[in-house]
């Protein structure tokens, strides 16, 4: 089996050589980029598996990188954040980040985040779509093989998360989540501290999923535990 390429863009060379060590003792192929033009540049024409992706980078930041690589690809992107910068971890996921993790980190976290991505990312990609495995709830339209919801026949524009996490939601209708399942379940790695990764996934999805979005008819947030799908 061909070794899973992991792109580095990281502009700490002792921290990417860390990571890049570690990586391909696990049998990763690791390319590395330490700023911001040439990590684009690798990120939109080398075809990586993944991507790790510094928020701070000389140049084009990692911000930015994100947003160029969506909107051409769903290539699974982990941003590498600083503890302390609450906000970059939001921006992140607004901008279609897969997941993120906090600097420092010990590698066995973040060894165990990539394969989480990646293994999720090939699943989907391997999915069998000679078949339509089609869930209708009114006007919206989740096809499970394809990777496609549509909304009154418009297909809605979701990154793989968001895809995943109204996918599981919508199969176990009416049930109640709270995020530290959910991270668990969907985002496919133990539960390591922070559920706002899961706030701002379905703030996300509401966004582009309900009419309104501050009064959601297919989300719902049972107050003090977590999420639920509900038929309108």
């Amino acid at each position: 089996m061909e070794a899973k390429k992991v792109l580095i863009i990281e502009d700490e060379k002792s921290i990417s050589d860390i990571i890049q060590f570690n990586l391909k003792k696990e049998g990763f192929d690791v390319d590395t980029a330490y700023d911001g033009e040439s990590g684009l540049e690798k990120a939109l024409n080398s075809k990586p598996d993944i991507i790790l992706l510094d928020v701070m980078l000389p140049g084009i930041d990692g911000f930015e990188i994100c947003k160029k690589v969506r909107e051409t690809s769903i290539v699974p992107i982990i941003m590498l954040t600083a503890k302390e910068e609450e906000v970059d971890k939001v921006l992140g996921l607004e901008l279609g980040a897969d997941d993120y993790i906090t600097k420092p980190f010990g590698m066995r976290e973040l060894v165990a985040r990539i394969k989480a991505n990646i293994r999720r990312f090939d699943f989907d990609e391997n999915k069998d779509d000679s078949s339509s495995n089609v869930m209708e709830f009114g006007n919206l339209a989740i096809d499970m093989n394809r990777y496609e919801v549509r909304k009154d026949g418009v297909a809605l524009e979701l990154t793989l998360r968001e895809f995943e996490l109204l996918q599981y939601l919508a199969e176990r209708e009416n049930r109640v989540f709270s995020r530290e399942d959910l991270l668990t379940d969907v985002w496919g790695y133990e539960y390591y501290g922070d559920i706002r990764t899961v706030d701002v996934t379905v703030r996300r999805l509401r966004e582009k999923l309900e009419d309104d979005s501050s009064a959601p008819k297919y989300i719902m947030t049972k107050r003090g535990i977590g999420y639920y799908f509900r038929r309108p």
